[in-house]
């Protein structure tokens, strides 16, 4: 077997010789943008260049229609999971530019298993859908996605290089008030407003804000609040976020929004129909030793990294990784894919997604990826390291 540099070499080597298909496929799940559940036509493409590659894919993988996974390496050897996602976002498609995160995917798991023989590990590509909405990678954990694996990589676009993302918990919930029609001018003292219910919620909310640590957030958007102006409104609907630093801290501000749904049905009459959903995305708990790992290969490929602790405090997202971060020794580090000030989640990151600095994040991206795998087959102490960090045993 070759040294860990001779490895490292040969899979970026292996990367480059397949970049035009990796980009082949980018382009192709960029422009046709799938949301959660849905990406029939991504999942296919990225199948397909598993099967055509050698590689044995099962689809409907853990439950969910458009999940696959494939495995290959040494039995019993270390496992590490890779994760791919590429679900889209409503209007403004892969503004969070998931056809990178696939493609980085895709292109590590098949420059390692060009390593053939020499590949000193066990290898595990899991297609994850629903990461924006419906928290995939949860649902495929909990049939038995990670079990086996001794760490799981990912990258994710954005326009910075960060060791990690900053992340906080967060949960969904769909509230729809049910009151009574009657006509708005003939009538209205027959009716029950549930338009009214939703909005002195919303209002409720607001107020709650003011009151909330700089670690919380709630955000929402009524998706149904009527259907004539002359007709009070039997029924409206509103879609909101609840975020905390942690899932204790997450369920607290949950029964606290709770009240504030409560408050509108009471306010009005109505009745409060309130829908979180099955899935809560946790904080995540990076592994640092393995983030420190993934930063050297990166900046071995000439990236520059943003310092963490110069990132304003209040810069925080979220993601389903954290769920599988508190499962496993995980990593979710950000690529610069785009200008430092184009964010994630606009029209304009939708751009840069399938622009050439999206390309050069997916390739790179896919370079790093395969390089912390290596060093973490071949490195017994990193190995150690990272299962400590995981369990508590470093800072």
């Amino acid at each position: 077997m070759g040294t860990r540099d001779q490895l490292k070499t040969r899979a970026r080597e292996a990367i480059d010789g397949l970049s035009s298909d990796l980009l082949a496929i980018s382009h192709f799940i960029h422009r046709n943008p799938e949301l959660a559940f849905k990406e029939d036509k991504a999942a296919a493409r990225l199948t397909e260049a598993l099967s055509r590659a050698g590689l044995p894919v099962k689809t409907g993988a853990y439950g969910l229609r458009t999940a696959f996974e494939t495995e290959f390496g040494v039995t019993g050897a270390p496992c590490v999971a890779l994760l791919a996602e590429y679900d889209a976002l409503p209007q403004i498609g892969h503004a969070c530019g998931h056809n990178i995160i696939a493609t980085t995917a895709l292109g590590a798991t098949l420059a390692l298993y060009a390593l053939g023989a020499e590949l000193p590990g066990r290898v595990r590509l899991l297609g994850t859908p629903a990461e924006e909405r419906g928290g995939g990678k949860e649902l495929m954990a909990r049939e038995g996605a990670f079990e086996g694996v001794d760490a799981a990589l990912m990258v994710h676009p954005a326009g910075v290089d960060l060791a990690t993302m900053p992340c906080i918990a967060v949960a969904d919930v769909d509230v729809t008030f049910h009151g009574r029609s009657a006509h708005a001018s003939a009538a209205p003292q027959a009716g029950i407003n549930a338009l009214d219910a939703l909005v002195a919620s919303y209002q409720a909310l607001s107020a709650l804000r003011q009151h909330i640590t700089h670690t919380e957030r709630i955000h929402g958007i009524i998706t149904h609040g009527g259907d004539a102006s002359n007709v009070i409104p039997e029924r409206a609907s509103g879609r909101f976020g609840v975020r905390a630093a942690n899932e204790a801290a997450l369920e607290k501000l949950k029964k606290r929004a709770d009240a504030c749904f409560a408050a509108g049905a009471l306010a009005t009459g109505a009745r409060a129909e309130i829908d979180w959903g099955s899935v809560d995305y946790l904080d995540l708990n990076t592994c640092w030793p393995l983030a420190n790992a993934y930063q050297a290969n990166a900046e071995a490929l000439g990236r520059t990294f943003f310092p963490m602790d110069k990132l304003p405090s209040t810069v925080a997202g979220s993601t389903d990784m954290g769920n599988i971060s508190q499962r496993v020794p995980s990593i979710h580090p950000m690529i610069t894919s785009a200008p430092a000030h184009v964010t994630i989640h606009n029209a304009e990151f939708e751009k840069w997604a399938g622009s050439e600095m999206g390309e050069s994040a997916a390739i790179d991206g896919a370079k790093a990826l395969a390089m912390t795998a290596i060093d973490f087959f071949l490195d017994a102490e990193l190995r150690a390291a990272s299962r400590a960090a995981f369990e508590g045993g470093l800072t």
